[in-house]
């Protein structure tokens, strides 16, 4: 039985390193194959909030593994719009499945459905703080490019503090021994918490404005798209929109080998002309949802 067998994933710093080797072992033998593991398993996916890539991602995860899948991807034709509670709703799919998977516009609502539920709750991203799934397929797509992670200067860029891919990639980035440079106007820096975090756990970084003072020493440039939605005000979002965008020419100064990745979906933030250059791994990174979510959903649930 895994060492990971029932547990609830809510936050990406709940991890530690050997773990998240362990996972990414996993899907490196999962990658491309369909098996059943999971055969007569039932996932249920609760999706309060829009979502392509990761809620279709842990579908076809699940499938792969030879399990079945139930839930819905928004409120819509639920009995949510009857006025059902979040708690009742979460309740009711403990009963139909063997693991939930949430997603949800508020903060803490994983981890009140992992307290609800006897079934284990998978955080597929709370509010502004937490997308423990993705961090995990990111630091998988930064290994399977470079074979490992320690040693590399990563770059993360744009909203680093109300992009929840953002801020759990960074945590989960602090496990290894790398050197982050977090790039964003001032408006949208890493928040305390994180900063706090970094702090503790002795993690080299460094908080730049200007992509061009370091572009020539990253490895990886971690885009991330600054997001309409999160903001109360209009206004504070037009101060900050288009604050960075990579082009090939943007690209010029980096190093050769240096990759691109987005946890998309992307708007202007990097040209679709840099998707035809050797740097662009966003794509791939997308895909890596699939045997990086089979590989947890494995260790959880498998005998």
């Amino acid at each position: 039985m895994s060492e990971l067998s029932g547990r609830d994933v809510i936050s990406i710093v709940d991890f530690s390193r050997s773990e998240l080797d362990m996972i990414m072992d996993e899907a490196e033998k999962l990658k491309g194959k369909r098996t059943e593991d999971l055969k007569g398993k039932i996932m249920a996916t609760a999706f309060f909030e829009p979502s392509t890539r990761t809620r279709l991602s842990f579908q076809t995860a699940m499938l792969r593994l030879g399990g079945s899948v139930i839930g819905f991807s928004s409120e819509e034709g639920t009995s949510i719009e009857k006025g059902e509670s979040f708690s009742d709703t979460i309740r009711m799919l403990d009963n139909y499945s063997d693991i939930i998977v949430v997603r949800h516009k508020l903060e803490g609502a994983a981890k009140l459905a992992a307290e609800l539920a006897e079934a284990p709750v998978i955080n597929a991203g709370d509010g502004s703080k937490n997308h423990p799934t993705q961090a995990m397929l990111d630091l998988f797509t930064i290994r399977e490019t470079f074979g490992h992670i320690d040693g590399l200067n990563i770059g993360v860029l744009g909203d680093l503090r109300f992009g929840r891919a953002a801020s759990s990639f960074i945590l989960g980035a602090s496990k290894y021994n790398v050197k982050l440079f977090l790039i964003s106007p001032p408006e949208l820096k890493a928040r305390k918490d994180v900063i706090a975090y970094l702090k503790n756990s002795n993690t080299k970084f460094s908080e730049v404005e200007k992509l061009e003072e370091v572009i020539n020493e990253l490895d990886v440039i971690y885009v991330t798209r600054v997001q309409r939605e999160r903001f109360a005000d209009p206004a504070e979002y037009e101060k900050v929109r288009g604050s960075y965008k990579i082009t090939p020419r943007v690209l010029a100064n980096a190093k050769k080998e240096a990759i691109v990745m987005h946890p998309l979906p992307r708007v202007d933030e990097i040209d679709i002309s840099v998707d035809s250059t050797p740097h662009a791994a966003y794509f791939r990174q997308a895909a890596n949802g699939v045997p990086v979510r089979m590989a947890l959903l494995k260790l959880i649930l498998g005998d």
